[in-house]
């Protein structure tokens, strides 16, 4: 499997999340400069991705950020990049690296074992309207 996306970074979500679902709707609405491309965890593309760069799926279940060619981003660091890519304002979302990544992390880890229970979850993947199909990877 060849998966080319130019200059397009690409966030995989978990596809049954009701909160990551809500945070990728977030991501599309601001996303003006069409930077970032999507799949679901539960994807084939998702997998090809993860095991190409040697990600262990079970540690990361909720979200990975990849910048093809330079770098890929879990969990707290991740959501950073997403935020402060929105530009303005939202990049004083980099203040928030000062915070000790273990320390964002456990937060981050607790919301995402929390999620379900607190957000609800899916039987199934989200299906992109046809306007939203070109910004997601199948």
């Amino acid at each position: 499997m060849v998966i080319t996306q130019g200059d397009k970074k690409i966030i995989l979500f978990d596809g049954v999340c009701n909160l990551c679902n809500s945070a990728i709707q977030f991501v599309i609405k601001h996303d003006k400069k069409n930077v970032y491309k999507f799949a679901a965890l539960q994807s084939d593309v998702a997998a090809f991705l993860l095991n190409e760069r040697g990600i262990d799926s079970s540690q990361i279940d909720s979200i990975i950020l990849i910048d093809p060619n330079i770098a890929f981003y879990t969990k707290s660091t991740a959501a950073l990049e997403i935020g402060k890519s929105f530009g303005g304002g939202w990049r004083l979302l980099g203040i928030f690296e000062w915070v000790p990544k273990p320390i964002r992390d456990w937060i981050y880890d607790f919301v995402a074992k929390n999620r379900y229970g607190w957000f609800g979850k899916q039987n199934e993947c989200m299906i992109p309207t046809p306007e939203l199909k070109a910004k997601f990877l199948d």
